[in-house]
Formats: C-alpha cells, sequence, structure tokens
C-alpha cells in the first residue's frame, strides 16, 4: 500500500480499534492503554502512515501555520525578509505561508481572508499602504495575533518592526549636500506608505538644516518599482532648471531612474548623482554602483517573525512594541564621490 494513500481508518483495521482510538494515539491522549497504543503505533509503522499535520492542529485548535503577507515579492528587499522570516518560523517548528499582494489592496483583503480562512496562527504583515487599516482591524477582530514588518499605519496598534526612515534619507541627502549640490531631486511613492512618507520628512529635514528652501517641483511621486524610477528621472530633467543629484525612495526606482538618465544622454554619476535606499546584491556589481542606505532586511525579516511568535505563544504580554533597526550607509559612484 502505497504511504500517501493509508487512511487513519485502515490503521484502525489493522489494529483492531476504532478511528477514534487512533486519533487519540496520534495526538498523544492519555486515554488509551499502553497495549492498545502499542498495536496502534505498530500498525503506523507497518503501513507508513503518516498523519496529516493540519489535521492534528485542527483537533488541537492549532494549525502551526504563519503567514507573511508582502506587497512585491518580486523586490529583492522583501526577497531577503521572507528569507528571514522562514528562517526563524522553521526552526520554531512552523510553516510560513507565503502571500503576494502586489501592492494591490483588494488583493491584499482577498489573502487576508483566505489566511483566516486557513486559520493561521498569526500574521507577518508589510501592508500595502495606511489604507491597509480595515484588513488589520478584520485580522484584530478574529483574534489573530499580527505584526507589522517595514511599515505601519496610523492608529493601527500591533509590534512592529521598521528601518530608520528619517534618519537614513536624512543622513543620504546630507552626503549629497557635502558634495556641493543644492538642487536634489527625489522621486518617491505616496505619502500614504509609511516608509515613503518618513523618508520624505528626512529629506525635507536635510535640506532645511542646510538652509535650503525645499521645492515642490524637485519632489516627484510615482510608484516604488523600476517604471516609476524612470517616469520620475524624465520629469525632473525635463524642469527648466533640473537637478544636479537625484535620491530615490528605493533600488528599484534607482535603477528605472538610472536608465532615463542614459536615454537622455547623460551619465550618472557625471551629469546627474544618485543615491538610493536598500541594495541590491547584484546590481551593486554593477557600473555606477548605487551608493545606498542599506537596510538589514533579513533581519527585519527575522525579528519580525521573532515578534510574532512571542504573541502568537504567549510569551509577549502588555504594550506593543516598536522596534527600529538601523542602516548601514554604502558610499559608491553613482553619487560621485568615488572615482575609482
Amino acid at each position: 500500500m502505497i504511504p500517501s494513500t493509508v487512511t487513519i481508518k485502515d490503521v484502525a483495521e489493522r489494529s483492531g480499534v476504532s478511528s477514534m482510538t487512533v486519533s487519540r494515539v496520534i495526538n498523544g491522549s492519555e486515554r488509551v492503554r499502553p497495549a492498545t497504543r502499542q498495536r496502534v503505533e505498530r500498525a503506523i509503522e507497518e503501513l507508513g502512515y503518516v498523519p496529516s499535520r493540519l489535521a492534528r492542529g485542527l483537533i488541537r485548535q492549532k494549525t502551526g501555520t504563519l503567514a507573511l503577507i508582502v506587497p512585491d515579492v518580486a523586490n529583492p528587499f522583501f526577497t531577503l525578509v521572507v528569507r528571514g522570516a522562514e528562517d526563524v518560523a522553521r526552526r520554531a517548528g512552523y510553516r510560513m505561508l507565503l502571500c503576494d499582494t502586489r501592492a494591490d489592496l483588494d488583493l491584499e483583503r482577498e489573502v487576508i481572508e483566505e489566511m483566516i480562512a486557513h486559520r493561521v496562527e498569526g500574521m507577518a504583515i508589510a501592508p500595502v499602504s495606511d489604507r491597509s487599516r480595515a484588513h488589520l482591524r478584520r485580522v484584530a477582530a478574529f483574534g489573530v495575533p499580527f505584526v507589522l514588518i517595514d511599515r505601519t499605519i496610523p492608529g493601527v496598534q500591533a509590534d512592529a518592526i521598521v528601518g530608520d526612515n528619517v534618519g537614513g534619507a536624512r543622513e543620504l541627502v546630507e552626503h549629497l549636500l557635502r558634495l556641493g549640490h543644492r538642487r536634489i531631486g527625489f522621486v518617491v511613492e505616496s505619502d500614504d506608505v509609511s516608509t515613503a512618507r518618513d523618508r520624505r520628512v528626512g529629506y525635507l529635514e536635510a535640506l532645511r538644516r542646510a538652509g535650503i528652501e525645499p521645492d515642490e517641483r524637485l519632489v516627484v511621486r510615482t510608484s516604488a518599482d523600476a517604471d516609476g524610477g524612470r517616469a520620475g528621472m524624465q520629469a525632473l530633467l525635463a524642469l527648466d532648471e533640473r537637478p544636479t543629484a537625484v535620491f530615490t525612495v528605493n533600488n528599484l526606482v534607482a535603477l528605472g531612474a538610472i536608465e532615463a538618465a542614459r536615454s537622455a544622454a547623460l551619465d550618472v554619476p557625471d551629469d546627474v548623482a544618485l543615491v538610493c535606499f536598500d541594495d541590491i546584491e547584484y546590481a551593486s556589481r554593477l557600473y555606477p554602483f548605487l551608493t545606498v542606505m542599506a537596510q538589514p532586511a533579513e533581519t527585519l525579516g527575522s525579528l519580525g517573525t521573532e515578534l510574532l511568535l512571542q504573541r502568537v505563544e504567549g510569551r509577549a504580554a502588555g504594550d506593543h512594541r516598536l522596534v527600529v533597526l538601523p542602516a548601514q550607509f554604502k558610499v559608491r559612484k553613482s553619487c560621485g564621490a568615488v572615482t575609482a
């Protein structure tokens, strides 16, 4: 008999007991005589029966399953978040279900409903935007613990782990200012995403500290991907007085911005300097080597999952926690400060 086709009924018939008794043996119940337990265990071994982990979990009101919900799994930043989260979940004996919302609010609502129906024990969520608030309230209403990763939402009470977006953005812009730039463009997504909002705060703080009045024409709001970066850089280059340097909200936007500059026969960094958040491993090996504020993405995933497990397993009590991780500033050729 093929192990995968063996059922609990087959085990019951082989050992001469009821299916309920087999179930009790599988779930470690003490309401089974030692001799009966031995017969059932022997039958399980002989038949090669593999009990369903999900079925056992449902009996115990636990599934041993967590969900990780991200807005773009194709973004190398979130790929690393996933790696860190899965490692921690696996070591703790949990399975991690990965859901990619593609930054779509309707899809985010659907996957959250699916995870609730699947009875996951907890969710780690990088929400699409502030408009995800209603989805998270539904998670809370069902009593499912959740933690926010990379992004926060005003009014949502939950453990959260994020990067230092304000401080990191300020440091990037201050670096460009030290290099002599005064017209610094910023390509960013909308303010209803906390990372974009916080990085804009850092950008503005750096300019004002330097005595520079921000020019709203230098701030272009677009999608947080290569297409958005391309469109954003094109808009900046079309200004009567174009910027001499550009700060992009993430690495994918930076790649699109570089493409737009090259299409306009401009060189990075000779004609326009460039800095960004996050670090793409393979892109960092290519010219012009992006100057970045590299966030510990894998650590965001691993620590975020640990916070979640503490809630799921009742090891965390009291107020919700906010963990802010510092980023690492890496100076490379794209800013113009490195010549070799």
